[in-house]
């Protein structure tokens, strides 16, 4: 059953036609992928299906009584959520419909009219909503998406707009409406939080459509992928990486076609020009009514891509950059160390990734990297005759010249006719060229910071984000381009499509620590769900090259307890001072264990079933109960680590 529907729909900003004719339907239960170019179109037709903007031409029908709700690159400035309290109050608010009726139960209770078929009513729609685990999917929401239980009393008008946009992201998983409009929604999410919100998008009964440039997350959440290009959408079946085989399959069908047509175009004028001259004009009739139904030509349009060539820089030295006990950090305003390493290197040819949380240190790894900040302490060895290039994630400057071609003749001095040539590889093509740097939007920044990139001399590439504000097919193209060639590449991304094609390495930055990770990106997922850790990654390297022990028949050994996080500050505990933290925290387990099962129980009792009001205290300081326990859990375990010999 169709939810939702455009037919014939065309909409015009200014004097460009963004979209014409398009006629899509979205029935219930669907999850669709919205993808394209840049400026295709997928923003505008995000906000006709919600109503925000109107078509000039064709309709929109919303099915009636439909719950539409959408996450919009503008959500940071929600009134919704900046007059909220707290987190909790602002992601809770998506839960509308639980709260009026919880608000009628407790009026209900509270005067005493619990007899009614209303208040029976009412207690069977609270309870198939699941009405009772309201806090702590709220709580789960917002731990998933990256705040811990230590955050969620703040004001979200203190977040950043990168937060704020999280939390209204968090606040439509707990809405959960008939059909969710999500727009970049891996925007400002780091790897654990774009899996979390994977689980519960797939979770979810309702419709889904979603534009996205992060191929991983299509290929996780959508069946359909609706494609935005040339002011029309074109409908595929399958996630994206079946879409992309769909594509590539159909345009080399185009192709065939037509160089099939443009032979037998060639066939037939050659034919009536024999028959002419021949003067057998019936028969020189009958082939130009021939060629007057053959469909005329018309070259078919392969995707632009970058056809980004480097100019060579020589191999560069076996091993480029290697970190000796290296702190990684900002002196100013006050000493702070960010992340520490005790002995790392990169090799020649390597393709590095550089992963772990936001927040944990990446970028500030690389500039450090890059020679735009010193080390606070050890050494960052970069080794004589590399050449390095460096992508920074902020693009804010850099670009020297008003224009886009004088932009890349002054970066690398060549002539303006192969300047024209190579941008045009770059997708800037004709009056383009003379666009002017200040105007450019992220995408074109971008595409312009890679031709320049892509014509240095340079055998070290250092990239932060490359694929911020690329499209699919830029991204594609940029893959192709660092699986090319011999160059040593080092990159930070949340790309995993990126991370799983170019890498074959990784260095995890995390809990203040950074490590190498001998495989790619999926091998590293798998070893994170089987335990592996920054703090344990030494110990369970050292196993991998220990001998196997001689089989003696005795008892195997215990196996030695994970090494703790490298780069964590602040004095070792004594024995004793260690015996009493843990005797503390041995103390919470026990008493918050033994209130969580008291809780549980009260679950069972007639009386508490039978309350509303009883039944919401209860379930609501189970859920307090539960995520203090987490918490203590967490605390034995770091306790673990900080216990001296």
């Amino acid at each position: 059953m169709s939810i939702l529907s455009l037919s014939d729909v065309g909409r015009e900003i200014g004097a460009v036609t963004i979209l014409e004719n398009v006629s899509v339907s979205v029935a219930a239960g669907e999850w669709i992928g919205l993808v394209g170019p840049n400026g295709a179109g997928k923003t505008t037709l995000l906000r006709m299906m919600i109503g925000r903007d109107e078509p000039d031409r064709g309709r929109v029908d919303r099915a009636r009584g439909v719950n539409i709700e959408v996450l919009a690159q503008e959500s940071s400035h929600d009134p919704r959520l900046l007059g909220a309290a707290t987190l909790t109050d602002a992601v809770r608010s998506g839960a509308e419909e639980i709260t009026r009726i919880a608000n009628a139960l407790h009026e209900a209770e509270a005067t005493g009219s619990v007899a009614t078929p209303e208040y029976a009513a009412a207690r069977q729609r609270f309870d198939a909503l699941e009405g009772y685990t309201i806090d702590d999917r709220v709580a789960s929401a917002l731990r998933g998406l990256g705040f811990p239980t230590s955050r969620h009393g703040e004001s979200p008008s203190r977040l950043s707009g990168g937060e704020q946009t999280r939390v209204a992201l968090a606040r439509l998983v707990i809405a959960d409406p008939d059909l969710l409009l999500l727009d970049e929604p891996t925007n400002h999410l780091d790897v654990e939080a774009i899996e979390w919100l994977e689980g519960a998008l797939r979770a979810r009964g309702g419709a889904l459509v979603v534009a996205s440039h992060d191929r991983s997350f299509l290929d996780a959440v959508v069946d359909r992928v609706w494609e935005v290009r040339n002011r029309t959408v074109t409908r595929f079946r399958g996630n994206y990486s079946a879409y992309a085989q769909q594509r590539e399959s159909g345009e080399l069908d185009a192709e065939r076609d037509a160089e099939r047509r443009t032979k037998e175009i060639a066939r037939e004028r050659e034919l009536i020009q024999t028959y002419r001259s021949h003067r057998k004009y019936s028969k020189m009739h009958e082939h130009e009514r021939r060629l007057a139904a053959i469909e005329p030509v018309v070259a078919p349009k392969r995707r632009a891509t970058l056809a980004i060539s480097a100019a060579g820089a020589g191999r560069g030295p076996a091993e480029p950059v290697r970190l000796v006990e290296a702190e990684v950090g900002y002196r100013e305003p006050a000493r702070r160390v960010i992340a520490r390493a005790e002995s790392i290197a990169l090799r020649r040819g390597e393709r590095v990734g550089i992963v772990g949380p936001n927040g944990a240190g990446k970028t500030t790894l690389l500039k450090s990297i890059a020679g735009i900040l010193a080390p606070l302490s050890g050494e960052i060895q970069v080794a004589q005759g590399v050449i390095p290039a460096y992508l920074a994630q902020v693009r804010a400057a850099g670009l020297h010249g008003a224009t886009v071609i004088e932009a890349l003749r002054t970066a690398v001095p060549v002539e303006a006719s192969v300047a024209r040539g190579h941008l045009a590889r770059f997708l800037f093509r004709g009056d383009e060229v003379d666009k002017e740097v200040t105007v450019l939007s992220g995408g074109e920044r971008s595409r312009l910071e890679l031709a320049i990139l892509g014509l240095l001399p340079s055998n070290l590439l250092l990239l932060d984000e490359p694929t911020n504000h690329l499209d699919v097919d830029a991204c594609e193209s940029l893959e192709r381009f660092l699986l090319d060639g011999e160059r040593t590449v080092l990159l930070v991304s949340h790309d995993r499509r990126l991370l799983e094609r170019i890498c074959t390495q990784l260095w995890v930055v995390s809990e203040g620590a950074i490590v190498r990770f001998d495989g790619g990106w999926r091998a590293w997922r798998s070893a994170v769900a089987a335990g592996w850790t920054v703090a344990n990654a030494g110990v369970l390297e050292a196993a991998k090259r220990a001998p196997a022990p001689r089989a003696t028949g005795s008892a195997p050994s215990r196996p030695a307890a994970p090494a703790p996080a490298k780069g964590k500050k602040g004095p070792a505990l004594s024995k004793e001072q260690a015996r009493r933290r843990r005797a503390a925290v041995d103390a919470d387990l026990e008493r918050l264990g033994l209130r969580k099962s008291q809780l549980e129980l009260s679950l069972l009792d007639p009386k508490v079933i039978a309350s509303y009001t009883e039944l919401a205290r209860v379930t609501s300081e189970l859920a307090d109960v539960s995520a203090a326990l987490t918490a203590a859990e967490e605390a034995w375990l770091a306790l673990q680590g900080e216990v001296t010999a």
